[in-house]
């Protein structure tokens, strides 16, 4: 084995372990608030979704509950 296909080996093993090794965890978790926005009206308990399911069980955006006035 010559020196230049050793260091193709070494360098897809090294490709390899980089690809197995990722991220362990989301950056952005699915129930941490995106904005500011979103944590204020969290705490104030106003929240409302973006998306609810249809009849289908298929996400839509939630338009109805977010336009109307608030009680």
């Amino acid at each position: 084995m010559g020196r230049p296909a050793s260091i193709g080996v070494l360098a897809l093993l090294v490709g390899t372990a980089s690809l197995g090794g990722g991220c362990q965890k989301a950056l952005f978790p699915e129930n941490a608030p995106r904005t500011q926005f979103e944590a204020y009206e969290i705490m104030r308990q106003r929240y409302v979704p973006l998306e609810e399911p249809d009849v289908f069980g298929t996400p839509r955006p939630a338009i109805r509950a977010r336009l109307t006035p608030e009680r």
